[in-house]
């Protein structure tokens, strides 16, 4: 792997780590598409910096627990932007 791999995916795990953030929103900082973001977070820093990796993992293991929840919420503003419309 070249380097700028390995400084994305550090980059990356990163800033996972520290805001909590999901693959979604942390592909929209970085302008990036998030099948890269996930390959690059659960793959290649696997290989780079498993600590981080393990770190990483827990984050998006939150979020994925979580999930439900988050959906549910946007679509009840949703259907309350809707009807007051």
């Amino acid at each position: 792997m070249n380097n700028d791999f390995e400084a994305r995916c550090i980059a990356l795990g990163e800033y996972i780590v520290e805001t909590k953030s999901t693959v979604r929103k942390t592909a929209e900082v970085f302008n990036i598409s998030k099948s890269t973001v996930h390959i690059d977070v659960t793959k290649r820093l696997r290989q780079i910096s498993p600590s981080l990796a393990e770190a990483v993992n827990e984050v998006l293991q939150e979020n994925k627990a979580q999930r439900h929840l988050r959906g549910g919420a946007a679509t009840k503003e949703k259907y309350f932007m809707l009807k007051n419309n």
